[in-house]
């Protein structure tokens, strides 16, 4: 070879001895993934071709020098692979007294290969030649050779060390994304499980397998890996501080880590420490980058878009995102799902924390907060008025704050220069964009409003918790909804703020109602409307009070209920409110529905959807609709309902109204079922299932099952009735709502039992009674009780039989239940024929036809009697009583048979509820 001008020949050696290639650790785990890909990569012919280049990067500590120590390790034994050895150097690039330039380090690899000190040129340049020209020798003889180029920090560091040749295979870690033509491998941090495995295993190879410590102390291990965050250095070195003294609880260490303000100094042991390693990536930064860097952890949420970024460093985007593009490459804060989001470590974030804390005074964290929250306020009123009608929201955009009344906000929550102008500003020009960016920053925007008064930014968690009311109604994050209101409601109380605190407590008791807390929610509305009405504003009194209507109904006060909404109708009529006055009648209208005022509710719903469509309120319009579907129902036109139904399905749909479109498609296939169009059914309750549960709604994905499963049981589809119920069963189980599992496993015995399995039903009816029993559900109770008895007569378990109607008839007589009270009457005396003595039977069905003689089915019996008097007498199967007994027992099945067909009451399907609600 030629160095300088000057040929020299060097006598290789037959193989390098692995030079200072770390030993492989037995408790690496967790990365076997990782591994494999390298393994392929660095395969003779490999899956990147010839001569592979692979970076691995990641943040400070989180194990890339173990993985391709591991790599390497694995790739040397393979046959063939590496016959010329392996190369490893640690150039520690993020250490200023420690890092090799590339001379130094080529110096040091050309002596690994045996190469004289004479040989070896004095400058980088031809070092570099010279290395490459070895490598390539070496692979032209057969000895491959692996280099491994760990800590680099630049990519000027790492070029003069790469091979030139097609065979010469290379791994280089760094806590940058190096430009330097590599595969690209981003290492990320483990999770829980694999992390507390890590710990238990490099716990066990400090302390011997005697020590079990890890295995009996399993949720202190767990706390411990969740306050590391699965990063393999701090894991490492908490198994170090618990095997130093040998007798350390995993719970005390637990204890010590939890305090956020000392965990970095806590993760130190001899000579690693989480802090030192974050000190030398921090080190790397510029100013501008230090300075965002530091300001990110003011951002209360899990991760920061690139627009709030900006305001934290008071920038533009653009600048902003290249800033946060070079914190990326640095791995200090990694890239979000999706373009223009950032996180940061939990550990990363403490250390930048402090760092900010150091610099305060030039960083001015208080007025970056003040930057970032005003862009959060700002933005979401932006994003808001895309989600109210166009009425609505005209009136919003032409609505002026005087000065007078921000002088009063101001005074009354000590706000005064708490907003700062933000140096972006996003727009949204549909209602689309406007949903996407509230769901993104959802958890921020829930951050601040529980936060934000703690930093003295009150006017932000007021204006926010007003603000996301309606987005997170509409997508039914009810358990942030009730955060969220219920700290405003402190807040404006904490100021003396009375308007304030009763439109907070308000929206409190429409989120607790729609949870199904509804007592709680009355009680929040009465004192709502208190409250508002002590201000004299007419319009947020009639809000209180549609909303106390609602809360009413919920808990079945349906006449006081009628009259709260009829008072906030009257209010909305005279006040010219004319949206308001919509919403009232759609409330009214299901209150009046509730109590079988059905032809009332399908005016006041129909006015409802006329109102909405008039100011532009399709989503309204969409409710009103499906609610004079429900009407229609109730009132036996199912063809209409139908119709309705689906009009309000398809505009729930365009709107993305996912929950309402899921009960607009359930009350869809429960008309369907009505009139037998069995298939278009059960497309439709499957859809209405999916909804709900894309949703995370448990207890209606449990409704809707119901609907499939009592459709598909009317189509003669037993098997999947009886899937689909034990499904609904389940998620009613999950959602915690044991009344209706009762009824769903009622339901589920039904189908089991037309499925002949008899055994089954038995045990689905007996743990619906349990389930009804324990919930006070007596009605419920009764009906499984007398499924249960018709079960167990057709498997010829008469006697048993006879116990459950006879429990059954009882519960309906102290609920009562004149009509099913017969019917399970009746059931006992079938039960009884068989086994009981005759007298019995006769009093039994003796007091079944007084009981009915009161239920008014007197034309049903009427024309059956008719119709079975034209029949030969022989015909009657005979028994213990003379033919005309059995005639009269036959009269009250058969007129019950078509008075169930002509009203749609099913005993079946549950105690007056189609749907087995």
């Amino acid at each position: 070879m030629v160095i300088q001008g000057h040929t020299i020949n060097v006598t290789l050696p037959p193989q390098v001895t692995p030079a200072g290639l770390p030993r492989a650790t037995k408790s690496f785990t967790g990365r076997e993934t990782e591994v494999e890909l390298l393994l392929r990569e660095l395969a003779p012919g490999g899956s990147t071709g010839a001569g592979p280049v692979s970076a691995v990067a990641g943040l400070a500590g989180v194990g890339k020098t173990e993985l391709v120590v591991q790599a390497a390790t694995r790739a040397r034994r393979q046959p063939g692979w590496f016959p010329g050895g392996v190369l490893f150097v640690d150039l520690s690039g993020y250490d200023p007294q420690r890092s090799l330039s590339p001379g130094a380090a080529l110096l040091g690899l050309l002596q690994a290969l045996g190469l004289p000190g004479e040989y070896i040129p004095a400058g980088e340049q031809d070092r570099s030649a010279l290395f490459r020209s070895v490598l390539a020798a070496y692979a032209a003889q057969d000895r491959r050779l692996l280099l491994v180029i760990d800590n680099a920090a630049t990519a000027a560091q790492v070029t003069p060390l790469l091979p030139s040749d097609d065979s010469t295979a290379t791994l280089i870690t760094s806590r940058h994304t190096l430009a330097v033509g590599a595969r690209l491998h981003d290492l990320d941090v483990l999770d829980v499980e694999t992390s507390v495995r890590l710990l238990v295993d490099q716990l066990g190879q400090l302390r011997g397998p005697a020590d079990s410590r890890g295995h009996d102390e399993p949720q202190a291990a767990a706390e411990i890996a969740e306050l590391c965050a699965g990063l393999p250095l701090a894991l490492h070195i908490a198994a170090g501080l618990l095997a130093d003294p040998g007798t350390r609880t995993l719970a005390s260490l637990a204890g010590a880590l939890r305090a956020a303000h000392t965990r970095l100094d806590r993760l130190t042991r001899e000579d690693r420490a989480v802090r030192a390693a974050f000190d030398l990536s921090y080190r790397q930064l510029n100013p501008t980058q230090a300075r965002l860097f530091r300001l990110l952890p003011v951002n209360p949420g899990p991760e920061v878009g690139t627009e709030a970024a900006a305001c934290l460093v008071d920038t533009d985007a653009q600048r902003a995102e290249t800033l946060l593009a070079d914190l990326a490459r640095a791995h200090l804060v990694a890239a979000g799902p999706s373009w223009g989001r950032w996180r940061m470590h939990d550990l990363v974030r403490l250390y930048a924390e402090e760092q900010s804390d150091s610099a305060a005074g030039a960083d001015a964290p208080d007025a970056a907060r003040a930057r970032l929250f005003t862009y959060y306020v700002a933005t979401t009123a932006a994003a808001s008025v895309q989600l109210e009608p166009p009425s609505v929201a005209a009136a919003l955009a032409a609505r002026s704050v005087p000065a007078d009344a921000l002088a009063r906000i101001e005074t009354t929550y000590a706000a005064a220069g708490q907003m700062q102008p933000p140096p972006v500003t996003v727009t949204f020009s549909t209602r689309a964009q406007a949903l996407a960016w509230l769901e993104i920053e959802r958890p921020n925007l829930i951050a601040v409003c529980t936060t934000a008064a703690t930093h003295g930014h009150r006017t932000a968690s007021i204006g926010l918790a007003s603000l996301l009311y309606t987005f997170l109604s509409f997508r039914r994050y009810l358990s942030e909804l009730i955060t969220v209101t219920d700290s405003f409601r402190a807040l404006c109380r904490e100021a003396g703020d009375r308007h304030g605190e009763g439109m907070a407590l308000s929206h409190l008791g429409a989120a607790l109602n729609e949870a199904g807390r509804s007592d709680e929610a009355v009680t929040a509305h009465i004192r709502a409307v208190e409250l508002i009405g002590e201000t004299g504003d007419r319009h947020d009194v009639g809000v209180a009070l549609n909303n106390l209507g609602l809360a009413l109904r919920a808990v079945e006060r349906f006449d006081e209920a009628i009259a709260a909404h009829t008072r906030a109708l009257d209010i909305y009529r005279e006040i010219d409110a004319r949206h308001s006055e919509g919403t009232a009648l759609n409330n009214i209208g299901q209150a009046l529905r509730a109590v079988g005022r059905f032809d009332e509710a399908v005016i006041a719903h129909t006015r409802a959807a006329g109102i909405c469509r008039e100011t532009g309120d399709r989503q309204g319009e969409a409710l009103a609709l499906n609610n004079l579907g429900a009407d229609l129902q109730g009132m036996q036109q199912h063809e209409r309902a139908i119709a309705v139904h689906t009009r309000a399905a398809d505009l729930f749909s365009e709107l993305d109204d996912r929950h309402h479109e899921a009960e607009a498609r359930h009350h869809l296939g429960s008309a369907l079922r009505a009139v037998r169009r069995f298939d278009e059914a059960v497309v439709a309750h499957t859809r209405a299932v999916e909804l709900f549960r894309d949703s995370g709604d448990r207890d209606d994905e449990g409704l809707a099952l119901t609907g499939l499963g009592l459709t598909l049981r009317r189509g003669g589809r037993c098997a999947e009735a009886a899937a689909a119920h034990t499904r609904a069963a389940q998620a009613y189980r999950e959602a915690g709502d044991r009344r209706s599992e009762g009824i769903a496993l009622s339901n589920l015995g039904v189908a089991l039992q037309d499925a002949e399995r008899f055994d089954d039903a038995t045990e689905a009816y007996e743990q619906a009674v349990e389930a009804c029993r324990e919930t006070g559900d007596r009605p419920g109770e009764g009906v499984a009780s007398y499924n249960l008895g018709n079960n167990l007569r057709a498997a010829g378990r008469c006697g048993d039989a006879a116990v459950a109607h006879s429990r059954a008839a009882g519960i309906f007589r102290t609920v009562g239940d004149r009509y099913r009270e017969g019917k399970a009457l009746l059931g006992l005396c079938l039960a009884l024929l068989d086994t009981g003595p005759a007298d019995e039977v006769r009093r039994h069905y003796e007091r079944a036809v007084e009981v009915f003689a009161g239920v008014d089915e007197h034309e049903s019996v009427a024309l059956v009697q008719r119709w079975l008097g034209n029949l030969h007498p022989g015909t009657i199967p005979p028994g213990i009583f003379p033919p005309e007994f059995h005639q009269a027992a036959f009269v009250v099945l058969m007129g019950l048979m078509f008075a169930d067909a002509r009203s749609g009451r099913s005993l079946r399907g549950g105690p007056g509820v189609p749907d087995g609600r």
